[in-house]
């Protein structure tokens, strides 16, 4: 891969991974240092609460769903193994087919809100759909159950997700901030909304999707009231090639021509060989993490002995997975400065092999309880390299769209395939010879992926941004 951006000399103030580069264009051309952290911790500002909240209530509403959501399908719903894995594949494929849509619009809109509020507006929809919509549907017929119900729940789950991280992320980077740490909200939020779950289970199941409207209503106080940078602000002007052009301007230099958000950028980075690799990675990896999660609520109720409630135990033990998840994500970002994201990604991966091929061998309730807990391990190590990976390696004016295409839909498109796949093979051939399967499918894709990915760190200075290919890369500091 070549790199093309050759940044000014890094601000050994600025925050570490705040900005990197990657324009597929064919001309080098000259990109502005990242501002320097504005004085005072992040604790105390309040716009960083305020993202962090929107975090907290999203995967408020994206834990109350994916831990319950195929236990309350068998149960509840009565739907086969086959279906669930359809519903679960039907809401891949609407978010794949979204994703070019909303990385396009997305970039487009900059900070703007408006896909971040229709993803909340169908959040809020929650409780209704499966109350008076969802229900009647499955009691006529599972597959048009599964069908419909895959299509909703993806504009806010699967296909929204992609939305509010770049959203996010875009934000962190104009108020300075490191975005693990405001994502760590998301975490904390995934151990309250489990735990809180459990006793919404054991009281009533059907409460869980009203408990996700009443987590949209308030994510959407949130997103009214959050100050997002405005022409002119520093934030603003950090991020936006306009501004770029100015700063060049002004000090006599060419200006360069940055690409826009158009098709030929979307076709120049689709023939990245680094990008490619990672599409790779997202389609078996980060697809067969979320595929192995859908149903593990049921091969996990198999193997739980004595009177607790299988799904509620489950609750206690999702609780303390992505507790310590969050206290994982408070160290992460620094840890994957130093070994470079695409070793974390391939990390990432390794502990889902041991996670999957441990799940088939060994089946006592305490060893799938740790199986479990692992994931606390997998979800900062993914989460962290896949935005430093995407901002080291390519243009950050495009990131959504790079996020979009090289992971929600790369990641899409792997559960269309293995959802309903594993699905029908947990029915026909049992879950411990499909985690076998799901392993060695793991392995390759780890192997592929790591031929094809190039190195992020040669391209790392000490604030995150890119060094020009071939130059030596600064120490950190």
């Amino acid at each position: 891969m070549n790199r093309l951006d050759t940044p000014a000399a890094p601000d050994p103030s600025s925050e570490p991974g705040a900005s990197a580069a990657d324009s597929t264009s064919s001309a080098p051309h000259a990109r502005s240092a990242p501002p320097a952290r504005s004085a005072g911790s992040p604790l105390k500002k309040p716009v960083f609460w305020n993202f962090g909240g929107l975090f907290f209530f999203y995967f408020a509403i994206w834990q109350l769903a994916f831990t319950f959501l195929s236990r309350w399908l068998e149960v509840e719903a009565g739907m086969s193994h086959g279906n669930i894995g359809l519903l679960n594949s039907v809401m891949a494929l609407t978010a794949f087919c979204l994703q070019p849509f909303y990385g396009f619009i997305q970039d487009k809109l900059g900070f703007r809100k408006h896909l971040f509020a229709f993803v909340v507006l169908v959040g809020a929809l929650m409780g209704p759909f499966f109350a008076f919509v969802f229900t009647p549907l499955v009691e006529i017929n599972q597959v048009l159950g599964a069908i419909v119900g895959g299509l909703f729940l993806s504009l806010t789950l699967n296909a929204g997700v992609g939305i509010v991280e770049t959203f996010n992320e875009r934000n962190a980077r104009a108020n300075n901030f490191e975005y693990g740490h405001v994502r760590l909200f998301g975490s904390i939020a995934g151990a309250t909304a489990s735990l809180v779950g459990g006793f919404i289970w054991a009281s009533n199941p059907d409460n869980i999707w009203w408990a996700a409207t009443f987590s949209a209503i308030v994510l959407g106080v949130l997103l009214l009231v959050a100050r997002t940078p405005k022409p002119g602000s520093p934030g603003y002007e950090a991020l936006t090639a306009d501004a770029e052009r100015a700063d060049e301007a002004g000090s006599g230099e060419q200006p360069a021509t940055k690409p826009k958000v158009d098709r030929q950028v979307v076709l120049r980075l689709l023939r990245s060989r680094s990008f490619i690799g990672f599409m790779v990675l997202m389609f078996g990896a980060a697809a067969l993490y979320d595929v192995f999660d859908q149903q593990f609520p049921n091969y996990f109720a198999r193997f739980v002995t004595g009177s607790l409630d299988p799904q509620v135990l489950f609750s206690r033990v999702v609780f303390a997975q992505i507790l310590a998840e969050a206290l994982v994500m408070v160290a992460m970002p620094f840890i994957i400065n130093k070994i470079g994201a695409k070793r974390g990604l391939q990390l990432f991966a390794i502990v889902l092999i041991v996670r999957v091929v441990g799940s088939a061998f060994f089946t006592h309730t305490y060893l799938l309880i740790f199986w479990r807990l692992l994931a606390a391990v997998e979800m900062p190590l993914m989460l962290i390299s896949v935005m430093k990976y995407i901002t080291r390696m390519f243009d950050v004016q495009i990131s959504a769209t790079a996020y979009m295409i090289g992971f929600n839909m790369a990641k899409q498109v792997g559960i269309v395939v293995f959802s309903w796949v594993f699905g029908m093979a947990y029915d026909t051939i049992g879950f411990g010879s499909s985690y076998l399967i799901m392993g060695a499918v793991l392995l390759v894709v780890v192997v592929i992926a790591g031929v094809l990915m190039e190195d992020d760190r040669r391209y790392e200075h000490a604030d995150g941004s890119a060094a020009e290919a071939g130059a030596p890369t600064p120490a950190r500091v």
